[in-house]
């Protein structure tokens, strides 16, 4: 295996739980292997676990999007290098980055966050009740995973759930690969207006949320709405996606889901197991060099891009023995499914308290919970930038 791969075959996933297999042979012959990208630069591909974490803390390559040769395309289309959107601090590096992200790290420590947890858990318990009115079958990802989610996120930012019919289409339809192009700007366009009224409210009536104490910084007004754009875009669909697709996990491999049941003390530990065993960020992550760098035996050139796969990172066996197995016994200490280095997610904490409040309502309030139709006929989101379920039905 010498020849350089296309983009589209290690994001060819098909299975339910497990990223492409081409990624265990990759990892054992070539861990650096040479990519095909969409726009035809010729970069890089990483698939194994240390590399991975070195790409990622090495200042030598940059996350900047005037640079970097997106490994994906987006609704059919080349995503094109651009200047640098103010406020989208994904795609910047130091000191543009760091500068941003300062304005938010103290909303997400897990102090601050902590004191979140009596509402996560109401909100949890209120789309619990939301389920039983329902009734059996119910649908995971719709009644409870979304809602919730969406609720503690609004909450923290401060959009108001009950308008969401003006922000959540531009979230849902940029992050579906096969959405129509004209469909999603418009929703973008929709959501961005909503945004700036939001802003304003706050700034007329402050209240407890990040949008009111931001509006106090040295912001413009296209910061601030880029500031919030991006705290929904990489907030909701990555966690909702994580504990929809978890449930899912637990309801399949029914000896760990016995085990946990016996030792619910034992959840923290297995939503880590989880985030290792799933890794829904499957996509995007890539990093382009600054000069010219020595990696795995290979000389990266100045200006190649080099994609970094989270999944196949979280499956590595030189890292975690017996990878592709479900064990919420497992050490999962150092996994990645959160990203690593600077551009490390800054709610991991709040996913967390989300995913442990989501986890222990559900497994509480339904001890007989199961799956509803096989496994195998759980519909998959398996393109765009987040893997999870299109729908979860259930019974109890």
């Amino acid at each position: 295996m010498t020849d350089a791969i296309s983009f589209e075959v290690p994001w060819a996933r098909t299975d339910k739980f497990d990223p492409p297999a081409v990624f265990d042979s990759l990892r054992e012959e070539r861990p650096l292997a040479k990519m095909v990208y969409p726009d035809g630069h010729v970069g890089w591909l990483v698939s194994s676990y240390d590399l991975v974490r070195e790409v990622l803390s090495d200042p030598r390559f940059s996350h900047s999007c005037e640079i970097g040769h997106f490994p994906v395309t987006h609704q059919g289309q080349v995503i094109p290098t651009h200047p640098l959107i103010p406020g989208m601090f994904i795609h910047m590096d130091p000191p543009g980055h760091t500068r941003y992200r300062k304005l938010l790290t103290g909303e997400f420590t897990v102090r601050r966050t902590s004191r979140l947890i009596p509402r996560v858990e109401a909100v949890a318990a209120e789309q619990i009740e939301v389920m039983r009115a329902k009734g059996a079958p119910a649908d995971v990802v719709v009644d409870f995973a979304k809602p919730l989610v969406l609720r503690m996120l609004g909450e923290l930012v401060g959009l108001p759930y009950e308008e969401r019919d003006r922000y959540v289409p531009a979230v849902t339809l940029l992050h579906d690969a096969e959405a129509d192009p004209a469909e999603a700007a418009a929703a973008y366009e929709v959501a961005g207006k909503f945004f700036d009224e939001v802003i304003e409210r706050r700034r007329q009536q402050p209240q407890d949320d990040l949008i009111s104490s931001l509006v106090n910084e040295d912001l413009t007004q296209e910061e601030l709405r880029n500031i919030v754009t991006l705290l929904l875009f990489a907030g909701y669909e990555t966690t909702e996606g994580a504990l929809a697709t978890g449930v899912f996990a637990l309801l399949h491999h029914t000896d760990q889901l016995a085990a946990l049941r016996a030792e619910p003390e034992k959840l923290d530990a297995a939503i880590e197991e989880l985030l290792r065993y799933l890794t829904v960020n499957q996509y995007h992550t890539y990093r382009t060099a600054l000069e010219d760098v020595k990696l795995a035996g290979e000389l990266v050139k100045e200006g190649d891009t080099v994609t970094v796969s989270l999944p196949a990172a979280n499956r590595d066996p030189a890292k975690f023995g017996c990878p592709a197995e479900l064990d919420i016994e497992r050490d999962t200490s150092g996994h990645v499914a959160f990203g690593f280095g600077i551009h490390q997610c800054l709610g991991q904490n709040l996913a967390r308290i989300e995913l442990r409040a989501g986890f222990t309502a559900l497994l509480r309030a339904f001890p007989e919970l199961r799956l509803a139709v096989p496994a195998d006929e759980v519909p998959l989101r398996l393109k765009g930038s987040v893997f999870s379920v299109k729908k979860l039905p259930v019974s109890w």
